[in-house]
């Protein structure tokens, strides 16, 4: 087989951000997530629910995939991060869980209005995230081997405002395309492609199939390019009992590794507010502000440009100053624009009172999206930055599935404090008052996070 260069095997691993960038993009956030809330609420409100309910009930439901989610990935990722370092092998974990990706993604055209499927459709978007999910631990695992410390921050930063790119490209291509809104027709004011019928939303419930053929064609470059390195064959019994005894030993002694059980449990913190954060951004428009689709989409378009812009920005301050104060930065600008989108409403903004034909409200949703694109992307290339100099260079694909724990074990915790906060003040609005104090404690516990980490161990 003959030998890959070093930067053809860089640009391999920066597609899989590309690759994997629409399923957040699309689905998680501006597409998918709000037209299945619509769907939901609309079921409800045929029921006899009042509107405000039914809409807090769709979050909720919502909310309630996604822990789901979360905690199969918390329970798996560490385990199977242990015993492909112990096989040494990650490339058929990378082709057995993109399969479950494609799946899972595919299946969201089910999504069908007047007649919806709730728990098959949301059983396919678990299937898909999990699958992202854990094709991401064993693509993270390989970033340290990429280049120098110094260095793969830039490539981390490089790679995450690529796959910025790509989730913007397909968002584009989505709303002119396919997605339509009430009267039928896409943004380019044209019904969708291929005939697809906008009756049965047939354009906005081909965001399944287009993320997943997004992912197989995209794909190709990584598997070309990138390998698994030279290692020894071990059966997989064999690698399944070493690698759990490995994550049991690793587990024991973590609590005494200060550094890095500190800024594990910082980011179980504010990597879930920042989760709860892009998973309910849409719904919110759409209950709070009465945006359609469109204005989500719109809305998701500048988030995207300006969090490619930031993060290849990002990547070069990850560089230059090391990734605890890019981390520390983004936590701050994080926890005032929550503090900003929760005094915005159709006739308010910063508790100001506008009229009700303003389109101030708008405006400055629309500001705040951008501005969380920017800091969102930086703060997660940084996180997988940090994580490489917390981590044991022979064990990396553990510490990142202990990464993915971390970003998974409480991940309940967003989802069901803006759904129980949500229920209880009947209020979308005061529903996400839980993030600001999640992401404080993320930047309370990164007082004891050494930059550079501890001594290999």
């Amino acid at each position: 087989m003959t030998q890959v260069s070093a930067k053809k095997r860089i640009t391999g691993w920066m597609m899989y951000d590309w690759a994997t960038q629409p399923f957040h993009t699309l689905v998680i956030t501006f597409v998918f997530a709000p037209f299945f809330a619509e769907q939901v609420i609309a079921q409800l409100l045929l029921s006899g629910m009042e509107e405000v309910s039914a809409k807090a009930q769709a979050q909720s439901i919502w909310g309630s995939a996604l822990t789901v989610s979360g905690v199969s990935i918390a329970i798996f990722a560490p385990i199977l991060g242990a015993i492909a370092d112990r096989s040494g092998r990650k490339m058929p974990w990378i082709w057995a869980f993109s399969a479950l990706y494609v799946i899972g993604s595919a299946g969201l055209w089910l999504a069908m209005p007047n007649a919806l499927p709730t728990y098959t459709v949301l059983g396919f978007f678990i299937l898909g995230i999990i699958g992202l999910e854990c094709t991401t631990i064993f693509t993270n695992a390989i970033l340290p081997s990429l280049g120098t410390k110094e260095e793969i921050g830039k490539i981390s930063g490089t790679g995450w405002a690529w796959g910025y790119v790509g989730g913007f490209v397909a968002l584009v291509i989505m709303l002119l395309c396919f997605a339509e809104n009430s009267s039928g027709v896409t943004l380019a004011n044209t019904p969708p492609l291929f005939g697809l019928d906008p009756e049965t939303r047939q354009g906005s419930r081909f965001v399944g199939p287009f993320t997943a053929l997004w992912f197989v064609l995209s794909m190709i470059p990584f598997f070309l390019w990138v390998r698994d390195a030279h290692a020894p064959s071990i059966r997989l019994s064999f690698a399944v009992r070493e690698g759990l005894t490995s994550l049991t030993t690793t587990l024991k002694t973590l609590p005494a590794r200060k550094s890095m059980f500190a800024y594990l449990a910082s980011s179980m913190f504010y990597r879930d507010a920042l989760n709860g954060v892009f998973a309910f951004g849409g719904i919110y428009a759409l209950g709070v502000l009465n945006w359609s689709t469109t204005d989500i989409g719109i809305f998701g378009i500048l988030t995207i440009i300006s969090g490619a812009i930031f993060t290849f920005m990002g990547g070069r301050m990850d560089a230059k100053f090391g990734p605890k104060p890019v981390i520390m930065f983004c936590i701050l600008v994080l926890i005032a624009l929550c503090i900003v989108i929760m005094t915005i409403t159709p006739t308010s903004v910063l508790l100001m009172s506008v009229d009700a034909n303003s389109p101030l409200p708008d405006v400055a949703f629309y500001i705040c999206g951008i501005a969380l694109g920017a800091v969102g992307g930086i703060i997660q290339s940084a996180s997988r930055t940090m994580m490489v100099r917390q981590s044991h260079p022979d064990r990396m694909t553990e510490a990142f599935g202990l990464f993915a724990l971390s970003g998974k074990a409480t991940s309940f915790l967003a989802p069901a404090l803006i759904g129980v906060t949500t229920a209880l003040t009947n209020s979308q609005r005061l529903g996400i008052t839980p993030l600001i104090g999640l992401f404080l404690i993320g930047l309370l516990l990164l007082v004891w996070v050494k930059p550079d980490g501890e001594e290999v161990v």
